[in-house]
């Protein structure tokens, strides 16, 4: 068994990937998430994908260990899905519809943070730490936590929900899960956009945020220009962000934080934000946690999902 696939599923595309067991990507290429009639047409796809990459690659079966594949939803471990925000599933078995699609092939399932955090452990940021704590800061805050070199994936499969960390709860805006004050709320890129109109509406101090569109890049990038009110903008997120890490540290006790997802892109002035307040509000015991910035990109879903299959 010399080959896997690894499948990450998004709203828009899915991205599908054929690796070696040394975790060489030897070909890589997506296709549209068709998501009419309740997604049914999602799993039929990503079968007909594999089974086309294997002939045109001439693999046999018996080369294959198997297909992991990563959905934007709490996952059992048994591959039970209940609920999708993105893809109009209800309640799906994607272990065993998958497996019935590709005649038997083993399949492995998880939630698409966990295994970005998988996949950055296994080839990027993590290479050689056992216990990481990732967190995407995108539309919304995802996480993903693997202790002794285990996802960990809890009873419903919703562990590693950093986002839905209450840090606030005083706040009286809602998140986009219904409740209140959650890290997603301040931290994601929305999250940064809402926190630099706030601030803007305020009062009148001069900023060059002032008369363009903004949003997580613009913010940053005017904190790398010294404007004060982006500055401002930042600590406020780096404050919110910090202590909802310092939360899961005391819990998971990482080696290293891994930060990914487009708010990323920023770059290293985040810690300058993050590890302030990280420091903070964390647990002595954490105080040697780093930081580091995710390094796989879009890749980091599907070499989770294969790693998934290869442990």
């Amino acid at each position: 068994m010399n080959y896997c696939f690894g499948v990450d599923v998004g709203g828009t595309s899915i991205k599908l990937g054929l690796f070696s067991v040394d975790g060489v990507i030897l070909d890589k290429w997506e296709i549209p998430t068709r998501k009419e009639n309740q997604g049914e047409y999602i799993l039929p796809d990503i079968a007909e994908e594999v089974l086309k990459k294997m002939k045109e690659k001439g693999l046999d079966r018996s080369e294959l260990n198997g297909v992991g594949i990563g959905i934007p939803a709490p996952v059992k471990n048994n591959g039970e899905v209940y609920k999708t925000a993105n893809l109009g599933w209800g309640h799906k078995n994607v272990k065993k519809e998958l497996g019935a699609l590709l005649d038997g092939i083993r399949i492995e399932a998880a939630n698409d943070a966990n295994l970005a955090a998988m996949g950055e452990m296994w080839l990027g940021a993590g290479r050689g730490e056992k216990d990481i704590v990732m967190v995407t800061l995108g539309t919304g805050v995802g996480g993903g936590i693997i202790v002794d070199e285990r996802m960990l994936v809890g009873s419903s499969g919703a562990c590693g929900e950093i986002g839905h960390i209450c840090v606030n709860p005083e706040e009286t805006g809602t998140c986009g899960c219904g409740l209140h004050g959650c890290l997603e709320y301040y931290s994601s890129a929305t999250g940064i956009a809402r926190l630099a109109n706030n601030r803007l509406a305020k009062n009148n101090d001069a900023s060059i945020l002032r008369g363009q569109k903004v949003n997580a890049k613009t913010v940053f990038d005017a904190v790398k220009m010294g404007d004060k009110v982006a500055i401002e903008i930042a600590e406020e997120f780096g404050l919110h962000l910090g202590r909802g890490l310092a939360a899961v540290t005391a819990l998971a006790n990482p080696a290293l934080i891994i930060v990914g997802g487009g708010v990323s892109k920023a770059g290293d002035i985040l810690f300058r934000f993050i590890e302030k307040e990280y420091h903070a509000h964390a647990f002595f015991a954490d105080h040697e946690v780093r930081f580091a910035l995710a390094e796989l990109g879009n890749d980091a879903g599907i070499c989770g999902a294969a790693r998934m299959v290869l442990s």
